[in-house]
């Protein structure tokens, strides 16, 4: 707690969190959430298409979205440490940002599973994707919504940000 309480008592996490500028908080958030967009919401097109939505659409290029998706992970990663730090002794000990990160973490190593097992094969349109191949697309739309619907939980369960011991409860 000692270090959660130093990382909130920086000078750029009570900005963040104090701060009136429209480039603290709320311009992190939305950077979060863009980002967000770009990983997830490329990885869930992608999912789809491995579950033959949009069939007649060839999967190979799909690949070329890897990029634009590491992009939003940084830009995730990045907004999600300000955001951390602005509210650590808060967030850190809520369960729910826990499910989060874990969610998080199965999803992007989905992402790399794909990209090595499946994406390296130049006859992926040309056959069947193989049942492993599908599993692996339905986990990860499980795990991008589980995290998704966990960070918004966030704000609804377990400590309140500002109020020490005090907790939401549903």
């Amino acid at each position: 707690m000692p270090f959660l309480q130093w990382l909130e008592a920086l000078p750029l996490s009570v900005w963040i969190r104090e701060g009136n500028s429209f480039w603290g908080y709320p311009t992190i958030l939305f950077l979060h959430t863009l980002g967000l967009g770009f990983l997830a919401g490329l990885s869930v097109a992608m999912d789809m298409r491995i579950l033959g939505v949009a069939s007649s659409l060839p999967l190979i290029p799909f690949a070329r979205f890897y990029p634009l998706m590491w992009i939003g992970f940084w830009v995730n990663a990045t907004s999600g440490v300000l955001l951390l730090a602005a509210d650590a002794t808060t967030k850190a000990i809520n369960a729910t940002f826990w499910v989060k990160m874990g969610f998080t973490l199965v999803a992007v190593l989905l992402l790399f599973y794909l990209r090595r097992r499946f994406f390296k094969d130049p006859l992926l349109d040309s056959k069947l994707i193989p049942g492993k191949g599908k599993a692996i697309a339905v986990l990860s739309l499980v795990c991008w919504t589980g995290a998704i619907i966990a960070g918004r939980l966030m704000a609804y369960l377990g400590p309140v940000a500002g109020l020490p011991g005090q907790t939401n409860h549903f």
